[in-house]
């Protein structure tokens, strides 16, 4: 936690101010943000200058699988031959997760949350999943944990013990074992509700399970087909569905009036061909809408915020401001927080510095790299582009 004066934006997302504005960040945390000439004489704190340039909450990527080992290039390379995505090549990354070290785990985590730190994401929710037994379920959570004390951005840690039941019985282990030695370690209890993984049956089983140790619920629903995920996800009024790719229209409204989030996942759609989610439906519909990068070794591989927001530009027909949001403010929703997201006065001072005078290049740019610098908890992380 630090102070830091922001001085120079050219304009800051979600406020109203012209001309120039500052941002005052006392112990970590945003204290005013005020036209740049009214900013009060007082003891000398660091400044960043934003040169004109425009500033944006920190990105809250809310779905990410950050923890694993090796590489699916040559699954990618089959789908590129026409091979159809299946959920059962998640067991090629087990099986190099088992195999890998803790250390090694720890290593890759950093690496990946460093490089969503570069891309201006201050907050990320990371899941386990790739060993589906106990103790590498847990030893994926502390690499976590590990990782997170290591670079500058917030890690929230979800149990994915379910994302596969690869063995009858595999579910009652789930909930009999992995959950007791997990649970400690973890924030949101998550399942893959899908064709070839859980049914709605043992998702609900499982969720209820992590609800019992405290964990909040979270949920992988309708990506591969219609499969009474997001139904699932209204029942229970988890934190989130995610993916939606396959959701209707009785979906979306169970969805909104749960006040369950709507975490999309446009990249995914983009690298494994599987189609949009309904994004303007779920906004008409009045759900909170939240974009992720689901970060991940088999239909995902990128850490970038800005792509996301890029492609829910294109694809989805957000605007750019519906897109930024969501990226920001309906991430935070999707994990329960409310002093991220925003650079209202006592939210935490997590924000980006764009290297353009309008936001609207994240999309009009796309591919560009566009963060110059970033801002955790007041502390100057990401200058120009590089770590500080």
């Amino acid at each position: 936690m630090a102070d830091l004066l922001v001085r120079r934006a050219g304009a800051v997302f979600g406020h109203s101010t012209t001309g120039p504005t500052a941002i005052v960040i006392r112990n970590g945390r945003v204290a005013a943000v005020l036209p740049d000439r009214d900013v009060p004489s007082g003891p000398l704190i660091p400044e960043l200058d934003a040169g004109g340039r425009v500033v944006l909450p920190g990105f809250v990527d809310s779905h990410a699988h950050l923890v694993f080992a090796g590489d699916r290039r040559a699954e990618f390379a089959a789908r590129l031959a026409g091979q159809p995505y299946e959920a059962g090549g998640i067991m090629q990354t087990v099986e190099a997760t088992r195999a890998a070290s803790l250390d090694d785990l720890v290593a890759g985590v950093v690496e990946r949350a460093t490089a969503c730190l570069l891309d201006g994401t201050t907050t990320v929710e990371a899941k386990s999943g790739y060993a589906l037994d106990v103790e590498g379920e847990r030893r994926s959570l502390e690499a976590l944990h590990l990782a997170g004390a290591r670079v500058p951005v917030d890690i929230v840690p979800t149990f994915l013990g379910a994302h596969l039941a690869p063995y009858d019985g595999y579910v009652d282990e789930v909930v009999h074992d992995m959950l007791p030695a997990c649970a400690p370690l973890a924030r949101f209890c998550d399942a893959f509700c899908d064709e070839g993984a859980l049914s709605v049956d043992d998702a609900r089983r499982v969720l209820r399970a992590g609800c019992s140790y405290g964990l909040l619920p979270r949920l992988h629903a309708e990506e591969l087909a219609h499969s009474g995920g997001a139904r699932l996800a209204a029942e229970l009024r988890c934190a989130s569905a995610d993916h939606l790719v396959h959701a209707d229209d009785a979906d979306i409204a169970a969805l909104a009036a749960a006040g369950v989030v709507a975490v999309l996942l446009p990249a995914t759609s983009h690298c494994v061909g599987i189609g949009y989610a309904p994004a303007r439906r779920f906004l008409d519909a009045g759900a909170v809408v939240a974009l992720a990068t689901d970060c991940n070794p088999g239909t995902s591989y990128t850490t970038s915020m800005p792509f996301v927001i890029g492609l829910a530009c294109i694809e989805y027909g957000l605007t750019v401001d519906e897109a930024i949001r969501a990226a920001t403010w309906g991430g935070a929703q999707s994990l329960r927080l409310d002093d991220i997201g925003q650079l209202h006065v006592g939210a935490r001072g997590d924000l980006v510095v764009l290297d353009t005078d309008d936001w609207v290049d994240l999309a009009y740019r796309p591919g560009s790299h566009l963060v110059a610098d970033v801002v955790k908890d007041g502390v100057h992380v990401v200058c120009e582009g590089r770590l500080r």
